[in-house]
């Protein structure tokens, strides 16, 4: 097949790449670059909450609450980061630039995050924050500018580049898990400047990968000749250090007005959808008051979802019982893992069943659906490990039926483990669990948008999709706080905490699937 994409209509010409396993060659050098970044980013993820409370909080569990949302509005603005930063590659910098000046920061982020001082970890937080929004949408969009259109390779071209962001989010924290614990710390005192400073060396290994392999682009990504002048490069890295301290300030100022700031952006946001739908007619209207369902379910959805780098590491740190025969303590840093190997493994399964399903393939508000509900299995899981641990005043005959095949604990069954632990298998189904419903609702959130919003704003739906999922991991933090409790996480706190997280979820999912026929007639045909 010839390496040249046909480019749609008013599009510059796709130049003819060199092929590489079927694909043009700068697949493969964008893939890379996004391993590294993906291997910074998610190196750090299992560490933050574990860190704040040992640095900051001299191990006192009094600090896991405000560890948690301090995670949760972390991850917040990392998403709410990315409508700016692709704002800027679009009209002033464009991607190739973007890309560059963003891994700059975001190198710069994970080495101050090393340094063990309290605002300038959080400082160093913005200072990610605002890198990872120049580089994280831009890479995504520079895939698809070496397919036209129609190329029929397009889609297989986006799964192998979402395999090298899973591929780099598996490995980190096996990496950087292992040199925290077991090379310049230990289980019991972790060396976490290490994880950052691993990090960042994976980010500046990304940030060369793309400065060598860039040629191979042949000006895809570029900007204008008559705009590319470098001092904009300078006016946008000197916009990019005057926001880091807004960022910080958001971070500073904690996780409940950040919501307020967020909802506020979102409302907005979506009054401008609607106003738009309106002016278009009837069937637009439904279309943007159908993504506008999905995008709360949305919410609903990674409110719960990210719990992975906040109470599920407390969880894990304190409850789950990680010894195994022969001395081996699993690395808590290794549950960060399962995720990822999970969506390897799974993807290409769940993409079967749904064609393999034809036309009984679910919806998409039924697939919604489906992952709020596995979502919230998972959470179910959580309750059932953990009730005769809260409970253990009560035999088996005094629980509920549904409840009774779950605490059995001779030393051959599947939930014995040490006195006051959960079983490490629980832990570790969870994520799978778990990723079973991201693979039901993520892929298909921003196909979606594109089909739904009004075609001038179809940037302003995609805003939609990003801030919804930036509120919900903001308010994973603050529900995460609440799981930790006042004086830390025990039992009792996570019972409660995940048992909520099951109600809603479930609950949301049938709802969501009870309207779906609704929700689907508001879409007037798009699947």
């Amino acid at each position: 097949m010839s390496g040249a994409a046909i480019p749609t209509q008013g599009q510059a010409p796709i130049p003819e790449f060199k092929q590489m396993l079927g694909h043009p060659k700068p697949l493969w050098m964008l893939f890379m670059t996004e391993f590294w970044e993906r291997f910074a980013f998610y190196g750090i993820r299992w560490a933050l909450v574990l860190y704040i409370v040992a640095q900051f909080y001299s191990g006192d569990a009094v600090g896991e609450a405000p560890a948690n949302r301090v995670y949760g509005a972390y991850l917040a603005l990392v998403y709410a980061a990315a409508i700016f930063g692709g704002y800027i590659a679009d009209r002033v910098l464009g991607y190739q630039r973007s890309i560059l000046l963003g891994a700059i920061i975001m190198a710069s982020g994970l080495f101050l995050i090393a340094i063990p001082n309290e605002q300038i970890f959080k400082l160093g937080l913005a200072t990610i924050v605002v890198g990872n929004g120049l580089f994280k949408p831009n890479i995504s969009t520079m895939v698809g500018k070496l397919y036209g259109v129609t190329d029929g390779r397009r889609d297989s071209g986006f799964t192998i580049f979402y395999m090298g962001i899973n591929a780099g989010a598996f490995i980190s924290p096996i990496l950087t898990g292992w040199l925290a614990e077991q090379v310049f710390g230990t289980a019991t005192m972790p060396a976490y400047k290490f994880v950052f400073m691993a990090s960042g060396i994976g980010m500046l290994i990304s940030l060369v990968w793309f400065w060598f392999g860039r040629r191979q682009l042949e000006g895809i990504g570029r900007p204008p000749e008559d705009s590319a002048g470098r001092q904009k490069v300078l006016y946008v890295f000197l916009g990019a250090l005057a926001s880091i301290p807004v960022v910080y300030f958001l971070l500073a100022v904690g996780a409940t007005t950040l919501q307020w700031v967020l909802l506020a952006m979102f409302v907005a946001l979506c009054g401008l959808l609607l106003f738009e739908g309106f002016r278009e007619g009837s069937v637009q209207r439904d279309k943007v008051i159908a993504m506008l369902i999905i995008f709360t379910f949305n919410i609903l959805f990674w409110m719960f979802f990210e719990q992975a780098g906040s109470s599920f590491t407390f969880l894990a740190d304190k409850i789950v019982d990680r010894q195994f025969d022969g001395g081996f303590l699993f690395p808590n840093a290794w549950f960060q893992s399962v995720n990822s190997l999970a969506i390897i493994t799974l993807a290409p399964l769940i993409a079967w069943i749904w064609v393999a399903m034809r036309n009984a393939n679910p919806s998409i508000p039924r697939k919604f659906g489906l992952g709020l509900i596995f979502n919230g299995l998972a959470f179910l899981l959580l309750v059932v490990v953990l009730t005769p641990l809260v409970i253990p005043a009560l035999g088996i005959d005094s629980l509920p039926s549904w409840l009774k095949w779950a605490p059995s604990v001779s030393p051959d069954s599947p939930f014995a483990a040490a006195p006051g632990k959960v079983p490490f298998w629980s832990l570790f189904m969870v994520y799978v669990i778990q990723s079973i419903g991201e693979l039901c609702l993520s892929p298909i959130g921003l196909s979606m948008v594109t089909k739904l919003a009004p075609v001038r704003l179809v940037g302003f739906g995609m805003g939609g999709w990003f801030l919804s999922t930036g509120i919900g991991n903001n308010l994973s933090g603050i529900f995460a706080g609440v799981v930790s409790g006042e004086k830390g996480m025990d039992t009792s706190t996570a019972l409660t905490g995940y048992g909520f997280g099951f109600i809603v979820l479930v609950g949301a999912g049938l709802l969501l699937f009870l309207i779906a026929p609704l929700v689907q007639k508001l879409m007037h045909g798009v699947k």
